[in-house]
């Protein structure tokens, strides 16, 4: 049986295409992280679709503009993530020039960004993993369905879907511990 292995880029390898002038990694670089820039204005700044909408055209504009002062290749995620941080608190401030005084950056900004930090990790681990893995992983923790329910749609015996998503998260873990050595030796 011939295995396929799908080979994810780093961070870190991509960003050095990009400073390389290909407009492919570029593409690859913003489709990567859109949701997460997104997410950070929405979610943690709480910003308003059409806001939201500038910032992320803006975080865009301004790295590809200074994707060269980034002095670590690896470090585009949390460069990202400042700027867009920076982008939102611009954009509730002028906001509340219209009324008055500056409005206080949302309390749980920094506990909503480093969730979908480890939402990201955990999609970019979980695309490392086997199509059947992603598939069960995915059908039992994103679409919330029963073990029957994955069974019908895999054509699968009920029972051996415990152990299936048991092997995939055994799986994903070792993912996760490769990408974060200190995860690893705190166990969690």
């Amino acid at each position: 049986m011939i295995r396929i292995v799908q080979v994810v880029e780093t961070d870190a390898q991509l960003v050095a295409r990009c400073r390389a002038g290909d407009d492919d990694a570029w593409r690859e670089l913003v489709d990567r992280f859109s949701r997460y820039v997104y997410a950070i204005a929405v979610q943690a700044f709480r910003l308003p679709e059409a806001d939201a909408e500038d910032v992320f055209q803006e975080v865009f504009t301004r790295a590809y503009e200074n994707l060269h002062k980034l002095r670590d290749d690896s470090a585009i995620r949390p460069w990202l993530a400042q700027l867009t941080r920076r982008l939102c608190l611009d954009t509730l401030r002028s906001g509340a020039r219209e009324q008055l005084g500056d409005p206080p950056e949302p309390a749980d900004a920094d506990d909503t960004i480093a969730k979908l930090d480890e939402a990201l990790v955990i999609h970019e681990a979980l695309a490392t993993l086997p199509d059947n893995c992603r598939e069960i992983l995915d059908r039992f923790f994103a679409r919330d369905e029963s073990y029957r329910r994955i069974g019908e749609a895999l054509d699968l015996p009920p029972g051996t879907i415990a152990s299936r998503i048991s092997r995939c998260l055994v799986k994903l873990r070792g993912e996760l511990e490769g990408r974060n050595p200190a995860a690893a030796e705190s166990g969690g």
